[in-house]
Order: C-alpha cells, then structure tokens, then sequence
C-alpha cells in the first residue's frame, strides 16, 4: 500500500481570549476580568474518497490522518487488510483524501446511503453504504492481566500533548500484552480508537493480543468497533452503558472501566467464560 500525505503543517491549537467572570457577592453581575487568553483545540473537516465516490465526511483533529482513514475503513468493514487498499493520497490542505482499493475490490457491494448516516456524536458523516458490512464475530479467548491495564493507566495519567495545551481532546492508548505502543488523540473518542486501530495496522500488529484504552465513555457504538476489529479487551476511564456491557458480554469482549492507576471496574471478564 502506498501513502502519499501531501498535507502541510497545520495548527491544532489556536489562541482565543476572553473574558472571565467570578461571582461577587448576592444579587451582584460579578467581577469581570478581561484580556486573558487559552489555546483552544481546532475542528479539522476531511472528506474522503472511496474510488472517486465521497463516501466519508470527518470532523476530526488534523493529525495521523492516514491511520483515522484506515481505522475507519477497517471497523465499517470497508477492508480486511491494508492489502485490500492500493494508496491513500490526502491533499496539501488535508481537507480531501482519495482511497484506492485493489482492483477486485472497486465499486463492490455499495450503494447510496439514504441519506446522510450519523456515525458519531461530533457528526462524521457516512454517504455510502456498504452491503455485507463487516459482521461481529465471538471474541476467541485470550489471556491479559489486570497489570496491563494499570500500565495502560499510568500513561493516560501522563496525557497526551494536545489535550495537554488544550484541555479539549480525547485520547486512546494503545498496548501489545504488556507493552505500551502508542497514544493517539482526537476531538472525538471514536476517531482516537480508529487512529490507534489504524496504526496497528499500519504495523502488523496482532489484533487479538492488543488492548485498547479510551478516555471516552463507552456506548454500543464504541464497543461494537473494538469488536469488529477483533480487538479482545477495550478499557475506559469514563463508564460504559447497560447495552455496550450487554454487547460486551454477547461477544465476549473484556470490558474495564473507571479504570485509573490504583482501581479498576471489570464489567466482563470473558477469562472466566473460557
């Protein structure tokens, strides 16, 4: 597969004033305080191309562009590989990134999506549907230890750089068994799992030996992801809702939340049902 990211530099941060206002006293406007300044995070709109047809509309943090594009191919069932795609090429601006997939693959299966399908709470858009998408299979058991999800844990509380200067993304890190592997930082927590997902398959990682930790709360939308992926543990700092545990459990996915370096919540410990 070749990569060809012709996107020049562009600022995720921006500086904004404005005005801060503390409550003095009963009955009483406040006291203002002008003239003060914070980095505010920037919303990056990237339209993807799936052989010529628009077939994505992204809101997204401008980073890791290429491993968002292949983390979103893959979760939706568009790829089983990054064999299946022959080149991602995104714009100097990075507003428009065109993907060919192998030629076996071209115009298969897909139609126009009636109408505009929602895939996220920050508004990414899906423009086309892909018939046969990918269907969620049984997790296969596999072995992890508490351990590396406190591991996962302490580099959260490290944070990432953006969010750092900005207070305003959400991070997903990523792990191999024991191992720490990467952090990847988003304005939406789905974009940050498809960027580490993305990354994994940028570098052959093995799937079923990664685990996933988001500092998103967790929905069916975000479980249903990791399953597709075939990724077997899915930690968060944030909580789940009744149907992701639910799903969770149906798929065998282990699913931990409030997860921080000193305690951990386990929904679903599919260790047991092996």
């Amino acid at each position: 597969m070749q990569i060809n990211d012709r996107m020049e530099q562009l600022h995720n941060a921006v500086s904004q004033t404005y005005i801060a206002v503390e409550p003095d006293g009963p009955g009483n406007c406040g006291k203002q305080e002008r003239g003060r300044s914070r980095e505010i995070v920037c919303e990056h709109f990237l339209d993807v191309y799936v052989d010529e047809q628009l077939t994505f509309r992204l809101t997204c943090t401008a980073t890791h562009l290429p491993e968002l594009i292949l983390g979103r191919l893959f979760t939706e069932g568009w790829i089983e590989s990054v064999r299946d795609v022959e080149s991602i090429t995104i714009c100097e601006s990075g507003r428009s990134a065109r993907v060919f997939l192998q030629e076996n693959l071209r115009g298969s299966g897909r139609q126009i999506a009636t109408g505009r399908e929602a895939s996220c709470c920050i508004g990414n858009l899906t423009f086309l549907e892909k018939n046969g998408k990918r269907q969620l299979r049984e997790l296969p058991g596999t072995e992890w230890q508490n351990a590396w999800v406190f591991a996962l844990a302490e580099e959260f509380v490290g944070d990432c750089e953006l969010h750092r200067q900005t207070g305003g993304t959400h991070s997903c890190y990523l792990g191999v068994r024991d191992k720490y592997v990467c952090s990847m930082e988003d304005i939406g927590r789905h974009n940050a799992l498809d960027k580490c997902i993305g990354y994994a398959l940028l570098e052959q990682l093995e799937l079923s030996e990664c685990i996933l930790f988001t500092t998103g709360r967790v929905p069916t939308d975000m479980v249903q992801k990791v399953i597709a992926a075939g990724i077997p543990v899915l930690a968060s700092k944030a909580v789940p809702t009744d149907q992701a545990i639910e799903l969770a459990k149906k798929y065998r996915l282990n699913l931990i939340c409030r997860a921080w370096p000193d305690r951990i919540e386990i929904y679903h410990d599919a260790r047991k049902q092996s």
